[in-house]
Order: C-alpha cells, then structure tokens, then sequence
C-alpha cells in the first residue's frame, strides 16, 4: 500500500526556519513527481512547491519563491521542504503529495494532477 508519511511541523517564531520530510513507502520517488500542498483554517488547499523526477528546475509559487526549497534523497525515498524566513502567513497543515504524470503534462499546480497524498503535518509560525 502506498503511503506518504509527513514530519518536521512545529511551532517556530516569524523568521525561523523548518525542514519538513516526505517518507515514501510502496512507491519509488524517483519515478514520480513529487509536491508540497498547504491549507490554512478556512481556506482552499493550495500548491506550494512540485519536482520532476526527470531532475528539471523545481517549480513553486509565488509567495515561498526565494524561502522555500524542495529537494530529493533517493536513498532515503524521502522528499523535503526547507523552510526559511517563515511568516505567520505561513501558518498552515502541510501535505505531501505524487503524480505520475505532472511531470508529462507540466500540471503542477492542481490538486487533481496527484494520485497520493499524506495526511499532513502542521507549521505554525508566531508573530
């Protein structure tokens, strides 16, 4: 059975910083995309941050640019999400999540374009 298992959430200060980890069981990263998800109380789960498996660019929005780093450790079938220079507007439970075919259809984005989700891990960031 495929499972997505999110740690590394927590309670830090605005400008701290935090790593999140993705431990994949039941499938290989390196033959999916892997991605980040966030949702806020009483709002819509959003993408945060996606990587191909085919080692291109990563891709994030707009508002983690410049703070938020997605990585891979093949070794470890883990996927990560460095945080830096939190906000309290990062306050969020956040999800892991693979697609087997963003990396085609270059969706990254959509919430539709993955196949498995973990069930999250929440960040709190305190002014």
């Amino acid at each position: 059975q495929v499972q997505l298992v999110e740690s590394g959430g927590g309670l830090v200060q605005a400008g701290g910083s935090l790593r999140l980890s993705c431990a994949a069981s039941g499938l290989t990263i390196s033959s999916y995309t892997m991605a980040w998800f966030r949702q806020a109380p009483g709002k819509e789960r959003e993408f945060v941050a996606a990587v191909r498996w085919s080692g291109g660019n990563p891709y994030y929005v707009d508002s983690v640019k410049g703070r938020f780093t997605i990585s891979r450790d093949g070794a470890y079938n883990t996927v990560y999400l460095q945080m830096i220079g939190l906000k309290p507007e990062d306050t969020a439970v956040y999800y892991c999540a693979a697609s087997q075919y963003a990396g085609y259809t270059r969706i990254y984005g959509a919430r539709s374009s993955y196949d498995y989700w973990g069930q999250g891990t929440q960040v709190t960031v305190s002014s």
